[in-house]
């Protein structure tokens, strides 16, 4: 994006606010980034590292709003956040050793498996919230976090769903405080996407610098209305906005 349109500019900086209230709300705003960074211009390579960039802003936002509900989970948020940061390092070497030809490949399998989960979301949330659970599962819930962020190091759209999914079933809390980590575990995993691709990855700084400020805001205002905004309709506009994403690089 050497010299971006007037529209490029207000279509960026308009959807950087979106996804960062949708990452609060439900996940999966790098789903409403990509294939924004792709009709700008950007091979998906490029687009898919420079929207992990782009996205830290708003998790940092939504994180500071969530403090209050991480009070209490030290240790929960400690030893998950470790896991996170280890999943998140490979998932990018991964992304950065392997061919470009394999993440041709695989994203549109990623878009696709992304924006199904998201629509699964209130699915899973009823299947997940069991109240008979009595306390966490470490020994199953740090290894599939670990899992988790990999996706999210090596392409990383609706990387919140996956991760509410995860500790929605293994560990034992409300669901507003299990969002207050998610934020956080976001967070982790995109600081540590941020420091190795901005070092090795071919990264459009000039769009990051469109998205990041309203990343920031949408995120922390996105996360304002969590507990208050019914989500179904921008869930499901996201969900078929990732499908479409999906059929286009399938074909092209």
């Amino acid at each position: 994006m050497s010299d971006p349109s007037v529209l490029q500019i207000v279509l960026l900086a308009a959807l950087g606010l979106l996804a960062g209230a949708v990452n609060a709300v439900a996940g999966g705003g790098s789903l409403i980034v990509f294939p924004a960074l792709l009709t700008v211009g950007l091979p998906p390579l490029p687009a898919n590292v420079t929207n992990s960039v782009a996205q830290w802003p708003g998790y940092a936002g939504s994180t500071v709003n969530a403090r209050n509900d991480l009070r209490g989970q030290r240790r929960r948020a400690v030893s998950t956040s470790l896991v996170a940061a280890l999943g998140a390092a490979l998932g990018c070497a991964l992304l950065l050793i392997l061919p470009q030809s394999v993440f041709d490949a695989v994203v549109p399998i990623l878009v696709l498996l992304a924006s199904l989960t998201l629509g699964a979301q209130p699915w899973i949330k009823k299947w997940t919230g069991r109240a008979e659970r009595t306390a966490d599962n470490p020994k199953v819930l740090l290894p599939t976090i670990f899992v988790a962020a990999v996706y999210g190091g090596y392409f990383g759209g609706a990387l919140g769903v996956v991760l509410i999914a995860v500790l929605s079933l293994l560990a034992h809390d409300t669901l507003q405080r299990l969002n207050a980590l998610k934020v956080l575990l976001s967070l982790v995993t995109s600081t540590v996407t941020v420091v190795l691709f901005a070092l090795f990855a071919p990264v459009d700084w000039l769009a990051v610098l469109l998205l990041a400020p309203t990343t920031l805001v949408g995120g922390f205002l996105g996360m304002a209305v969590a507990k208050k905004m019914p989500d179904g309709v921008l869930r499901w506009s996201v969900v078929v906005l990732g499908v479409a994403v999906a059929i286009y690089l399938f074909l092209r």
